[in-house]
């Protein structure tokens, strides 16, 4: 896992936490049980179900260490406001030679998600962003070459 600053909402803070909680206290449990019973069927060298529940163990051991270090290293944002992007701003900006505008929040990496405007600080657009202001104009570097945006409203 990156040892980079994760920023979090309160809302994805508390749900990670939720997660984090179930794995550690019902997954576990259930895990177990399931190891306990496959250790019965015979021979643990040729037992698919034992072998498999383990299999099961480690990917939960190993999603409990990334949370525990995700949730010890976040840093909580709230819905920023200002006349200067960061994360946690929402900004409307608009695409040079579109009329079209585009809404996002800029939130950490582990929150990004496109379909609901959510673009994380690290993305190209994203990072381009941080500390513009209303009216600035920024370059990103896309697949398709370079795209200009205008930065039109701060929320």
């Amino acid at each position: 896992m990156s040892t980079d600053t994760q920023y979090l909402t309160n809302e994805k803070f508390a749900e990670l936490q939720k997660e984090l909680d179930f794995l550690k206290s019902e997954r576990r449990k259930e895990i177990a049980e399931h190891l306990e019973y496959s250790k019965k069927l015979g021979d643990l060298s040729e037992n698919a179900e034992y072998h498999q529940a383990r299999e099961e163990q480690a990917e939960v051991e190993d999603r409990i260490g990334r949370l525990e270090q995700l949730l010890k290293k976040a840093v909580i944002i709230d819905a920023a406001s200002g006349d200067v992007v960061t994360v946690g701003t929402t900004v409307r900006v608009q695409k040079d030679g579109d009329n079209k505008s585009y809404i996002y929040t800029i939130v950490g990496s582990e929150e990004a998600d496109m379909s609901h405007g959510k673009i994380s600080n690290l993305s190209p657009l994203g990072s381009a962003l941080i500390g513009k202001k209303k009216g600035d104009t920024i370059t990103v570097s896309t697949p398709k070459g370079e795209v200009k945006y205008t930065v039109v409203i701060i929320k």
